[in-house]
């Protein structure tokens, strides 16, 4: 019979892959550096509601964007890079609430093998800010 610890990694290790093989079009900038095409609009929130995201699109080792329902993008800014999340470009998170805050945590997930993942850095969120393309 696995252990708990076996049994929490793998339900963490499934979510974060549901949640990262849904990623989203490259919104704010490619892997070679182009110009961000979204601005900040209002005040960060601490809070956004997991259910309304609809992909996540890992910027680099401390920037992701979360494309919620209805097409609004939160962008999060770690307040430290997260070592190969830019490279892994997945990752986990484990909820105590029904939000993903501020104070949650995240989990790098690596691919190894045909298939398997396994857990790398664990890093804090930043806030949340909310992501528009620019005026014309």
């Amino acid at each position: 019979m696995p252990s708990a610890s076996s049994m929490i990694s793998r339900s963490l290790a499934i979510a974060g892959l549901t949640l990262a093989l849904a990623t989203a079009p490259a919104l704010a900038k490619d892997k070679k550096g182009k110009a961000d095409t979204l601005v900040p609009v209002g005040e960060p929130v601490s809070c956004i509601t997991p259910s309304n995201i609809r992909s996540t699109h890992v910027i680099d080792d401390q920037t992701i964007d979360f494309e919620m329902a209805g097409g609004t993008i939160y962008r999060n800014k770690l307040p430290y890079s997260c070592p190969s999340l830019g490279f892994e470009e997945r990752f986990a998170y484990k909820l105590s609430t029904n939000q993903l805050c501020s104070v949650d945590i995240i989990t790098v997930l690596h691919s190894f093998g045909s298939g398997g993942l396994s857990q790398g850095a664990s890093c804090g969120l930043g806030m949340f800010q909310k992501m528009e393309k620019p005026a014309k």
